[in-house]
This record gives C-alpha cells, structure tokens and sequence, in this order.
C-alpha cells in the first residue's frame, strides 16, 4: 500500500458535504431559537412590527416597498411615506427596538451557526479521528495533511472556524441579512459571486481539488480506507528511509 494521496471523488465529497450541511443548518436553527429565546429576540421584533404597523396605518402607507416603486410614487403620496418615515425614525422605543433587531440578528445567526460548526465540524472529528464529521464516516472520507500525515488539533480548527465559519459561512450570511435590511446593494452581490466563484474555480483547478478551508488549514479530502496515514512526520520520515532501503536492496541483488 502507497503513501501517495488517495483523494475522494468529487461525489463523495460533494455528498459529505450535503449530509453535514444539513446536519449543521437543524442544530444551527435550533441553538438560534434557544439564543432568541434567552436574549428576548421575539419582544424586541414585536415592538418594532407594533411600530410599522402604526405608522402604516395612520399614514395610510406602507414601508415595504422597493426602490422604484418609492421613485415613482405621486407628490401626495410620497409626501405622506416621508412624514410616516420621520414620525418612525423620531419614535425612540421604535428606533431602540430596530437596533436590537438587527443586533440580536446578528448574534443569534453568528452563536448558533458557530456553536453548531463546533460542535459537528470541530468535536465531533476530534472524537472520530482523521477530521472525519458524520458525513465522512459515511462515506469513508478522511482529512490528512498533502504529506500524508495526520491532521493536528490547530489545523481542524483553523479549517472549522476560520474557513468554514468565517469565509464561507458568515460572509455571505452577513451580507444577507444586510440586504434584507436594504444596508447594502451591488457589492454584497458582487463579494457573494466572488466568493462562490473562487470556491469553484479552486476546485476546479488545485492539484488537490481543494476549497479555501482546506488552503487555510492544510488539509486535503482522500478515501480513508486505501490511504496510509502516519501518526506524525517522523513516522512518514522512517517510510521514506525504508521504502529507500527496500528500493536499494532490490537493485543490489540484480
């Protein structure tokens, strides 16, 4: 059996990857609601809706509208949606509870998906051994260094939290949630098209078919069960010498 890398097939990493997302979108939800529930998320959100909802009715307007459609509202009515605006931007319990919102938002998405990334994509390899998440168990995916040694503690959790959570993850969510709050406009799309076509073109590409998680960690996806796997670099430094040795002996002896 060879050292060289055995690596996964696009399929099984694909499919890993699926199983494992899903797995991390229901725990994430779940610690989210939990979240929402402790830092009292749905008051907040009450209040700011109570808000809406009144000056709507007064004004006789509504605030969710698109770009065009305030451009071309008549004199009259654009009038009134600029008074409604100002009598809801004056209105400090209002105001507070938008800026929790948005703030509780942001916490909320950031601590669940985090804590659910922790949990399944950091522990739960620690536990199986060889990064392998539930996914990869699965489908006999394991995570090694491009040498063929073991993956150390330091490059699962740079690969977890610093690829997978905070480049892959939260950037786009962040700008998503900016968008729905109308914060931002081209260029969140722009930055999200960016990041999705980097992932492929990277893909595509590396040697070892490698996305920003696996750069940003060292690590590379192979098939388990045919890849040898050395505990540390001394070990695949004593291969080497013997393999070498095996190599010599046979060219001596003819």
């Amino acid at each position: 059996m060879s050292f060289d890398l055995q690596k996964a097939s696009f399929w099984k990493r694909a499919s890993a990857a699926i199983f494992d997302g899903i797995l991390v979108g229901i725990l994430a939800v779940g610690l989210a609601w939990i979240l929402s529930l402790i830092l009292n998320y749905d008051s907040y959100n009450t209040t700011l809706t109570d808000a809406y909802a009144h000056y709507e009715s007064q004004y006789g307007i509504t605030f969710e509208i698109t770009q065009e459609a305030y451009e071309a509202m008549a004199e009259e009515e654009l009038a009134r949606y600029n008074e409604a605006y100002d009598a809801l931007i004056a209105d400090d319990e209002a105001m507070y509870a938008y800026n929790m919102v948005i703030n509780l938002t942001l916490v909320v998405t950031s601590l669940g998906i985090l804590l659910s990334f922790l949990i399944l994509e950091f522990a739960v390899p620690l536990l199986l051994g060889n990064g392998q998440t539930l996914g990869k168990k699965i489908f006999g995916i394991g995570l090694i260094r491009p040498d063929g040694v073991q993956m150390n503690h330091m490059q699962l959790f740079i690969r977890t939290v610093l690829g997978k959570f905070t480049v892959e993850t939260m950037i786009p969510v962040y700008v998503l949630i900016m968008l729905m709050f109308n914060s931002v406009g081209l260029p969140g799309t722009v930055l999200l098209m960016a990041l999705a076509l980097t992932q492929v073109i990277l893909l595509v590409v590396h040697r070892n078919h490698a996305v920003i998680h696996d750069l940003l960690a060292g690590t590379v996806a192979v098939d388990i069960a045919s890849q040898m796997v050395f505990r540390t670099t001394d070990d695949l430094i004593a291969y080497q010498k013997k393999v070498a040795a095996e190599q010599a002996a046979r060219q001596s002896y003819f």
